[in-house]
């Protein structure tokens, strides 16, 4: 039950919880090990409730023998006791109307109890954890590591309950705070990250007497590690797997595997659905019915996302504003560079001033060689169309028109309210996954008869890889037949992905199942699949677009579901609102 000061912090919060407490402050010290002390203004306790509290199993959480449906957060009653016989524990309590009392504790024994002053509510402290087990103290970890873990502890029990005040107190210093009243998902970005509220869906789904609330984020919005997934069934912070599971499933064609989401779920059911008492920390719980549950966690999210569309987020990286540089910036970097090369200069004239005059002509004569810098002499070009019917404006489409194209790569856009820039490669990959996805969900991928079969070859284990998936690969269009212990030849390819480097999607299709065809299930090889060709039939960097192509993929990715990310959750588009591209130009 004590194994470290957060699995004592945690005992003590949710007793807070569990007494009715609308304001919980905690004071910690040294992560924990020094000092514990929480304070709440629940119900109080009287003086023989609190002796009783000290005992060994006993509770006050169980109003009948009805031990598998418990709807507070504990009740085994082992948490004060066991506290108690490692450290020194100072409890005080008062019930409203009544007197304060209080009890010391020291590693078990009664060292003295009488009144005391404090205000409505409870006040546990918890001093000097496991000092006198130096078996157990030994094998606590640093105190940055022990603060972390109590932190974890707060944050989780504070999202569970948006209705009550959560302040936390570290060394002296505050480090949490957040105010009762507050909504799910305020509740859930201010103890997470700001910017959640604005890249995130929120999750709502119903099946029965089961219900699934909360937010998540969107593909886009990802971390390197999965510290940001936060469950709870029935409002109880859980750990568990199988919700775990259900959420890199629901997420498993949008990001990479590298990569996780940013999500807190609360999935509320009958208690007689769900036994919490599986674990004695109550981190674990059964369900009755474990698919049902994973499927509400992979519906719900797919459901949110969904109606996303093609929502992605929504913030340019601070790194890239500050490598925007105005006028002056560069004007400055010029002036640098000629105070470190004067020599240079004073044989060239600046680029601003008139050409020299020579006998009365008009410029430099044709042999005099232009020896200004690149950034100097080079005249800027750009490619432009002639329109042939009204220039569209920006308010008409979420994702605005396209007004030209940057390193035969990206797509600048005009929206209503600001410019979209698009990785064209990332948003046409995503596009021709979602077409192939709608097609195998109808009547199959139509495949494309080659004129002249070509023959690739592979080691003999990825042929035989191929060879044992012929069957789910020509469901997409992509036809193979063995040639011989070491190639696969190729006889038709996806109609949809055109002409391609067929040897590098075959290739790459062999790599994909030597690294996941064990470990995934049927469908998710499926994904994987769909992905590796969509990437290999997509415009690739470096292909000019006309105008009528840039708006034309605008089109087709303000229509499809989830064009915000390409397949392996990173984000096709980008916003730089106007209030950012005026403050380059210091007009606010």
């Amino acid at each position: 039950m004590v194994e470290r000061p957060a699995s004592a912090l945690k005992e003590l919060v949710e007793n807070a919880i569990d007494a009715g407490a609308r304001r919980i402050a905690v004071r910690l010290a040294a992560g924990g090990t020094d000092l514990i002390e929480v304070t709440d203004d629940g119900c109080g306790m009287s003086p023989a409730e609190m002796a009783l509290a000290l005992e060994r199993h006993a509770t006050s959480k169980l109003p009948d023998d009805a031990i598998d449906a418990v709807t507070t957060l504990g009740f085994r009653g082992e948490a004060l006791p066991s506290i108690a016989s490692v450290a020194r524990l100072t409890l005080e309590s008062r019930v409203r109307g009544e007197e304060g009392w209080q009890r010391i504790v020291d590693n078990g024994v009664l060292e003295r109890e009488g009144p005391a002053a404090l205000p409505p509510g409870t006040r546990v402290r918890v001093e000097a954890l496991f000092a006198r087990v130096p078996a157990r103290r030994k094998f606590l970890r640093t105190a940055r590591s022990e603060y972390a873990a109590s932190m974890d502890v707060v944050r989780r029990l504070a999202m569970a309950r948006p209705d009550i005040a959560f302040s936390v107190e570290h060394d002296g210093r505050r480090v949490l705070g957040v105010q009762e009243g507050e909504t799910g998902p305020e509740r859930v970005a201010a103890l997470t990250d700001r910017a959640l509220a604005e890249n995130s869906v929120g999750v709502d789904l119903e099946r029965g007497e089961m219900r699934l609330g909360g937010v998540a984020s969107l593909p886009t919005f990802n971390r390197g590690i999965a510290d940001h997934q936060y469950l709870f069934v029935n409002g109880r912070p859980v750990k568990d797997r199988l919700l775990t599971g259900a959420v890199r499933g629901a997420y498993a064609e949008m990001l990479a595997r590298d990569r996780h989401a940013v999500v807190a779920l609360f999935l509320d059911l009958p208690v007689s659905e769900v036994d919490v008492n599986v674990h004695p920390a109550k981190t674990e719980v059964r369900f009755r019915d474990p698919q049902l549950a994973r499927g509400m966690i992979v519906s719900g999210i797919r459901r949110a996302l969904d109606a996303a569309g093609h929502r992605s987020v929504q913030r340019p990286a601070e790194s890239a504003l500050a490598a925007w540089k105005t006028e002056e910036d560069v004007r400055r970097q010029q002036q640098e560079e000629a105070r470190r090369s004067p020599s240079f200069f004073a044989a060239s004239p600046p680029a601003w001033s008139p050409a020299p005059q020579q006998d009365g002509g008009e410029g430099a004569p044709a042999h005099v060689a232009d020896r200004r810098p690149d950034y100097l002499s080079a005249q800027p070009h750009a490619r432009a169309e002639e329109a042939s019917a009204r220039v569209p404006s920006g308010a008409d489409f979420p994702m605005g028109v396209a007004r030209g194209q940057v390193a035969k790569t990206y797509i600048v856009a005009e929206a209503s309210d600001g410019l979209v820039i698009v990785d064209q490669h990332a948003a046409h990959e995503r596009l021709v996954l979602e077409r192939m996805r709608a097609a195998m969900a109808g009547s199959g991928v139509k495949a494309q008869a080659m004129l002249m079969p070509e023959v690739i070859e592979l080691e003999e284990t990825a042929c035989d890889r191929l060879e044992a998936r012929m069957g789910e690969l020509a469901e997409f269009g992509l036809e193979l037949e063995r040639f011989g212990p070491r190639a696969m030849l190729v006889r038709a390819t996806p109609a949809m992905l055109g002409a391609g480097d067929v040897t590098g999607l075959v290739t790459d299709l062999a790599d994909e199942l030597a690294a996941y065809d064990q470990a995934l299930s049927l469908k998710e090889r499926l994904d994987h699949v769909a992905a590796t060709m969509a990437c290999h039939g997509s415009v690739r960097a470096g292909r000019v677009l006309s105008v009528a192509e840039m708006n034309a993929l605008l089109r087709e990715m303000e229509a499809t579901p989830h064009s915000g990310q390409c397949n392996h959750g990173r984000p096709t588009w980008v916003k730089l609102g106007m209030a950012d591209v005026e403050k380059l130009f210091g007009r606010k």
